[in-house]
């Protein structure tokens, strides 16, 4: 980790390394390019790099923040934890920073058509595009503002990562200063986690960068922002939002509070709970007196406690609100500041919120050296003792022991950060018309500044310089200088995870016993076949309110509190599932998810019954609020997921599972749930939900699923079998609405009669289709969607590695490189959809033209055995991806591929050749080959909406 003003190395279940620099009061946009892609590296680009760092189990990934960079990794491989952390140490400490590089990734000028030097002069580049993307996310463009102008005095006060139009003043000379002055070991912090001796990392590590080094005093310690005198008040602007729940309120305003130094652990622990206490959930004293009277949508996401500056704040504000409600809601967060000064919190909030963090120190991830070092590392940053900071229950009881010194503990907090604290903003934020069409003219404003000024020779260096790129972009590079695991060193056969069927008062029970650290974690498959098509498009609704609506004798906020207190969380979520053998056959159905400390089984299962046997569905003014909420999100998500939304609606009639998924989860859902949010009466809404649960909370079509420790796992199975006592009542034989069910036994090769009963959809026919979403973005999300062949087929897997293949040797160039999109690539889905993809892309159509290019390539055979390796390894990175003790068995649960399955296609990957890759690329994705959509969410496109071709939305 490198301070900007430490490069911080990270390990997963074996180990796992971090590097991370400081830095401070730097140029945005010289931070927006510390590390290029495409960078040389001693002999070696990190294009090359990438091909290493998609390898068994890797996690590669850059996280820049706003005072230091962050180089993680993660590996379960002992060679190739050695490997990466050789190439991330030379990568970071000694990169060459080539000229073409800062040009590719970060800006330059450019011809249109680079090859045409009479095609108009325009700004490109990675980053720059990227940023661009960034500022057109109101929420992202709002949090940076908010802490711009909260922290005005220093690093804080520009754009980390890079404002767009500061990017074209960045010169290729200022990026290698910065380079030098911060990309140094004495500005740096390292943390492994894992079971490797720690030994061999420090020797490697001194060894192959720190010895290489003197020691420097970097000077890049941030200080802290001089407290104001008195609260400020500032406003910005953003694109209005088509999708808002209510057109006619799309403000939002926040206040933010500077809290203290991070460094202080303890203060940092006891406001971040307070945060928790004063926002988190319905009991709160904030979702109380804001979101409850439906003066805005949502609070924004800028809401909460933020330990990430030198000077933590907090947050508190509503989004998709009528500016005329500015002054109320003023009021009102004063009003409640002072009703939590009078009043506090009852005892068992807090209770709640301490069990909530039993449960977060009990449960565990296959992320959890990754998420310890992101954890400690703001705080260690800013010369923090990083070992006091994660002793977590000595800080609980330290805050037991405050609490019961001084009873008004929480409440002196609220006086002193928020009453009596001069140093508040008040950020308020309203939609313009005309933002865009701003940030346009800027745009050209500064191209047009930067062409003033070229002279003839700088024309034609621009000129000579973009061929030279281009040849550059489309060289094939060597990547046989690097550090790499081989095929062979793959493990040939999968551990296999032993799992128990039986039955629970009729139900089909798979249980696995694992090392769960005291939790125990329950699922419950519910399929919807019985439910009436013109219902379907409210499950996801259903599903996420079910939870919230109060149950049995607890209304919604006393539910809130019993799930806080006695489980690690409760949801419902819907669930499609495809075949394994067949395209047109899949389940469809919700999955219930929940986990509690072992001591909280009869609580859990006693929740669940409640919720079965007698939700709330008569309380219309907290379901409108769930939906405002849930419509808030989901329009909130389009410009960072957009890609996802893209492939989504380009696969929609090609197999019958996505044409579901568009419907439970595309812009389908997204417009649905606008609809909804635009009633001004939600009767007829709540109607429908009892009808919903009948059809979904039957026992008849259900199976479970419970993992904990071998120690507890027969009570969870007695629990198991009272709870199915306890739901009895709703058991009821439904008929299915669609006439072909097909059964498939959860096991092949169990003796159990346990089974799946699956739609089969025989008539089903593909057909193109080609989509286009107008939408207020200045990028576009581009997909491509081919029908293919489902997960047993022997093709299956050279599909696998040709997606992942293309991606890394030919669309990443294309896309990216010369194309300036932030991303793109392919994948392989278990539907048996070959997806292509481009995300915050400059183009369109001619992102399309590249997905083909990238089938031509494949077709022609224009790659080599080693590119065949490296894709095999990226996809093995995949497959061998540790599973958490509380996931295990869950593959076989609700998809029905068993241990035997997984080592098949484990085989057929290993088995993948260079002419299986040609003849699949030809056969599935030729052009006439297979049916194929396509779907772009982008600005407006007028050759597009020329074009008979295409369905504009």
């Amino acid at each position: 980790m490198f301070r900007h003003c430490k490069v911080f190395i990270t390990k997963l279940k074996n180990l796992s390394f971090q590097g991370s620099w400081r830095s401070r009061g730097s140029s945005a946009g010289e931070r927006a390019l510390q590390y290029t892609v495409g960078q040389k590296i001693h002999g070696f680009t990190v294009k090359e790099e990438l091909s290493i760092c998609m390898q068994p189990e890797t996690i590669p990934t850059t996280s820049s923040a706003s005072d230091y960079t962050m180089y993680p990794f993660s590996t379960q491989n002992a060679k190739d934890f050695q490997n990466l952390l050789s190439v991330y140490l030379d990568a970071v400490f000694f990169p060459c920073l080539r000229e073409l590089d800062f040009w590719q990734e970060g800006w330059r000028l450019e011809h249109k058509t680079p090859t045409d030097p009479s095609s108009r002069l325009m700004f490109k580049g990675v980053v720059f595009n990227e940023m661009k993307g960034e500022f057109s996310d109101n929420e992202r463009l709002y949090a940076q503002r908010l802490q711009n102008k909260l922290l005005p005095d220093h690093t804080y006060a520009v754009v980390s990562g890079g404002e767009p139009l500061a990017i074209p003043d960045l010169t290729w000379e200022q990026l290698k200063h910065f380079h030098a002055t911060h990309y140094h070991p004495s500005n740096a912090r390292f943390f492994t986690y894992g079971d490797l001796p720690l030994e061999q990392h420090l020797q490697q590590i001194e060894e192959e960068a720190l010895s290489k080094f003197e020691r420097t005093e970097p000077n890049t310690a941030v200080p802290s922002q001089t407290h104001w005198d008195k609260p400020r008040v500032d406003h910005v602007t953003c694109r209005p939002d088509a999708l808002a729940p209510d057109p006619m309120k799309q403000n939002t305003l926040c206040m933010s509070y500077l809290l203290g130094d991070i460094t202080d652990t303890f203060e940092t622990f006891t406001l971040s709970l307070l945060s928790s206490l004063m926002i988190s959930g319905p009991n709160s004293p904030f979702y109380k007196a804001l979101i409850e009277p439906e003066i805005g949508s949502d609070f924004s996401s800028s809401v909460g406690f933020d330990g990430s500056t030198r000077q933590a704040s907090f947050t508190i504000g509503l989004q998709g609100m009528a500016e005329a409600d500015t002054e109320t809601v003023k009021h009102i967060i004063a009003q409640s500041i002072d009703d939590i000064i009078a009043t506090g919190f009852e005892e068992e909030q807090i209770e709640a919120l301490l069990h909530k963090i039993e449960i977060q120190m009990k449960h565990q991830s296959t992320s959890f050296g990754l998420a310890l070092a992101s954890y400690i590392a703001s705080c260690w940053n800013h010369d923090g003792d990083p070992v006091q900071l994660l002793k977590i229950s000595e800080n609980v009881s330290r805050f037991r022991q405050c609490l019961k010194e001084n009873p008004r503990y929480l409440q002196d907090k609220v006086q002193h950060y928020f009453k009596d604290n001069t140093h508040r903003l008040t950020l308020t934020m309203s939609p313009d018309e005309r933002f865009l069409e701003k940030q346009a003219e800027a745009e050209e404003q500064k191209l047009q500044q930067k062409i003033q000024n070229l002279s003839d020779a700088d024309h034609k260096d621009i000129y000579e310089k973009g061929l030279q790129l281009l040849a550059v972009q489309s060289t094939t590079q060597d990547a046989s200088c690097l550090p790499a695991l081989k095929v062979s060193d793959i493990e040939p056969i999968i551990p296999y995870t032993p799992v128990q069927l039986g039955t629970a008062g009729g139900v089909p029970v798979q249980c696995c016993e694992q090392p769960t650290n005291g939790m125990v974690y329950f699922r419950a498959m519910c399929n919807l076949n019985s439910l009436p098509e013109d219902l379907k498009i409210y499950v996801p609704l259903f599903c996420s309110v079910i939870t919230k609506l109060g149950c049995g004798e607890l209304d919604y906020r006393q539910q809130a509190q019993r799930i806080e207190l006695k489980t690690g969380g409760m949801s419902v979520s819907p669930q499609i599932i495809p075949d394994t053998d067949d395209l047109d056959l899949y389940e469809q159905g919700i999955i219930l998810s929940s986990s509690c400390l072992d001591r909280n089984l009869p609580d859990m299962f006693q929740l669940w019954s409640d919720i079965f046997n007698s939700p709330h569905f008569d309380d219309e003014q907290h379901l409108r609020v769930l939906v405002m909420m849930s419509s808030q999100e989901l329009s909130n998500g389009i410009s960072y997921s957009g890609h996802m939304y893209a492939m989504t609606r380009a696969a929609r009639t090609l197999v019958p599972t996505a044409d579901l998924q568009e419907t439970f989860g595309g812009m389908d859902q997204v417009k649905f749930m606008k609809s909804i949010a635009e009633m001004t009466d939600l009767t007829s809404v709540l109607r429908k939900l009892p009808w919903i649960k009948r059809h979904l909370l039957n026992p008849e079509n259900m199976r479970c699923a419970v993992n904990a420790t071998p120690q507890k796992m027969s009570d969870a199975a007695g629990e198991v079998e009272r709870f199915m006592g306890n739901i009895a009542a709703n058991r009821k034989e439904r008929k299915p609405v669609r006439p072909t069910v097909v059964e498939r036994a959860l096991d092949p090769q169990a003796a159990s009669s346990a089974s799946r009963k699956l739609i089969s959809e025989p008539h089903f026919k593909p057909c193109q289709m080609k989509t286009y979403f107008q939408l207020p973005f200045n990028v576009n999300f581009v997909s491509e969607c081919v029908r293919t062949v489902p997960f047993s087929h022997a093709d299956y897997a050279s599909l696998c590695i040709l997606a992942r293949m293309m991606t890394a040797k030919f669309l990443h160039g294309e896309i990216r490189e010369k194309g300036g999109a932030y991303g793109g690539g392919a994948r392989m889905g278990g539907g048996g959809l070959f997806s292509f993809y481009s995300y915050r892309d400059p183009n369109s159509t001619q992102t399309l033209s590249a997905f083909r290019g990238g089938v031509e390539w494949a077709r022609a055979g224009k790659f080599t055995q080693q590119d065949i390796n490296e894709a095999k390894l990226s996809v093995f990175s995949a497959v061998d991806a540790p599973v958490a003790p509380s996931d295990k068995g869950l593959g076989c649960f609700l998809n029905g591929i068993t241990d035997e399955l997984k080592q098949r296609y484990r085989e057929r990957l290993f088995a993948v050749t260079d002419k299986n890759l040609i003849d699949v690329a030809g056969r599935y994705l030729g052009v006439g080959q297979q049916t194929c959509g396509v779907a772009i969410l982008g600005p407006e496109n007028e050759s597009i909406r020329k074009d008979p071709s295409w369905v504009v939305k």
